[in-house]
């Protein structure tokens, strides 16, 4: 078969060009439960540093060299799990400057090699206090060397949602428009899900056309699901707004989990486990579709490949989280 056209690969000054227009991909056997329903999943680990986070740091790295909070004369920290910590220590590489990155110890060998293959320095938090122990280190290493740093701080950047107010949901109101009814991703810093439902209820106010907007967090305070946040339970991002959600969907670990193994399996779709807990949301959303109208398109997100959980892989499910 012949194309219709011809399409001429972008040509990228840099790297940083690369962050975004990421492919939205139909999950065809996982969602096999809602037939009508259209269910697809945008690929964010398409994105150069591997992950949806590429957007986020893009911007917020952007925005401050912009406003001269940036410079060479200073090192940019910030606390992370790690997806975001790679982003930034890509951005770094890419636009020369330092990046030092506070993470909790047992985050995934991957992502620490990953990081420090880009020239990142790591500064680790205890394992027991999870993201919020790397949030409170990075705090007080700041406040003792305000000249040495500049702290983004991606819990509380207005950059970040912004980042996807004007990528992530412009990028699936071009694909979808009217045609979309329902978007579901999970809570960790916030930032996607608030830019893009953001967008999405704009979206509604100007057209009158209703989408479903769902944030996922972990079912547990004690989870398995890396990078999302228990918010009763955590130190809740000064980005979040819990009204703008129409609802908010626990996810148990053993769903998320479960899910990034099928679709492994089943789609060839090698993800993490936020994006297994998105992916098995989405599909109960379509089911939903399928019995109150007969069809529908449900979008959610793929944070990032499995790959990077290669160190442990398998959750054992003897262990109290």
């Amino acid at each position: 078969m012949k194309p219709n056209r011809l399409v001429r690969s972008r040509r990228l000054a840099n790297v940083i060009e690369a962050v975004g227009q990421t492919p939205l991909l139909r999950l065809q056997r996982v969602a096999q439960t809602a037939p009508d329903v259209e269910v697809y999943v945008k690929l964010e680990f398409c994105n150069p540093g591997g992950s949806v986070k590429d957007r986020p740091a893009k911007r917020m790295v952007m925005d401050a060299l912009a406003s001269g909070q940036l410079t060479q004369d200073k090192i940019l920290i910030d606390a992370t799990s790690g997806n975001t910590g790679v982003a930034y220590a890509l951005m770094g590489a890419a636009l020369d400057f330092r990046v030092n990155l506070v993470m909790p110890k047992n985050v995934t060998k991957a992502r620490k090699d990953i990081t420090q293959a880009y020239g990142a320095e790591l500064i680790y938090s205890s394992p027991m206090e999870g993201s919020d122990g790397a949030i409170r280190l990075v705090r007080s290493l700041v406040e003792e060397h305000p000249e040495k740093y500049y702290y983004p701080d991606q819990y509380s950047n207005p950059s970040n949602p912004l980042a996807h107010y004007h990528g992530t949901g412009q990028e699936i109101l071009d694909a979808f428009g009217s045609r979309l009814s329902a978007f579901v991703t999970a809570l960790g810093t916030s930032g996607t899900a608030m830019g893009t439902i953001r967008r999405l209820k704009d979206y509604q106010a100007e057209t009158g056309h209703p989408i479903r907007c769902v944030a996922v967090e972990p079912a547990e305070a004690l989870h398995g699901l890396e990078g999302l946040k228990h918010m009763a339970s955590s130190i809740v991002p000064n980005i979040y707004d819990p009204t703008l959600p129409d609802e908010i969907l626990p996810v148990a670990t053993e769903d998320g989990w479960d899910m990034a193994e099928r679709v492994a399996k089943e789609e060839g779709l090698f993800v993490g486990h936020s994006t297994g807990a998105n992916i098995f949301a989405a599909v109960k959303l379509a089911e939903a579709l399928q019995a109150s109208q007969g069809g529908g398109v449900v979008v959610t997100i793929a944070c990032d490949r499995s790959d990077r959980y290669f160190a442990p892989m398998k959750w054992e499910r003897r262990y109290v989280w």
